[in-house]
């Protein structure tokens, strides 16, 4: 028998991670999108060499660590979203709100993915790590309000309810709507559940 407090971590858990059921991968939970479909492209710009470094095998979406970053056909606004990510040794990647740089995804344990990089004035880092370890999935929970960013990892608060500042210029809030995009800098990754839910 599972202890109360032990039961109550669990069902968090399951609350914070909707790919923590049975559900098959890549399989939006009720009120989300699919944003990655588990068998192409569909959602996001083909436009230059996308299509030859991003691809699909078995349901995940893989990039072999060339051309340019993937972004979302859609503009988006307020929203909640999912994304499963893995990564290997080094990598240095991250996710673009609106189009402005990022929550952070990187191979660096004593400081750990999640934070918003690229904030000045603002915290940069996670509040802890909470990264599975390297070639493991990981699950990132973000939630974009105005100006304002709340990130969970694996379950774990890393950002909470912080301004994404506007790189590069950082002048004035960052834009009402934007793309989603999968950044990188030249490694392997892999992502899968990415699902988004638009907030009126």
């Amino acid at each position: 028998m599972i202890a109360p407090t032990a039961a109550a971590a669990l069902a968090a858990a399951l609350l914070v991670v909707p790919g923590a059921d049975d559900r098959p991968i890549n399989t939006p939970p009720e009120g989300f999108t699919a944003l990655f479909n588990g068998s192409d492209l569909s959602n996001w710009k083909t436009d230059g060499d996308a299509a030859e470094h991003w691809t699909v095998q078995d349901g995940i979406l893989h990039y072999d660590g060339k051309g340019e970053s993937l972004v979302t056909a859609k503009d988006y606004g307020d929203f909640e979203l999912f994304v499963d990510w893995k990564i290997g040794p080094e990598a240095d990647s991250g996710i673009y709100l609106r189009g402005k740089p990022q929550v952070q995804i990187w191979d660096r344990p004593e400081i750990g993915s999640g934070g918003l990089f690229n904030n000045k004035k603002g915290p940069s880092n996670p509040l802890t790590v909470a990264d599975n370890p390297i070639g493991e999935w990981n699950t990132f929970h973000i939630i974009m309000k105005g100006e304002k960013v709340t990130v969970f990892l694996n379950g774990q608060k890393v950002v909470d309810d912080v301004v994404l500042e506007n790189w590069p210029d950082y002048e004035g809030p960052i834009p009402a709507t934007g793309p989603i995009e999968l950044q990188h800098h030249g490694n392997p990754l892999e992502f899968r559940n990415i699902y988004i839910k638009e907030l009126n």
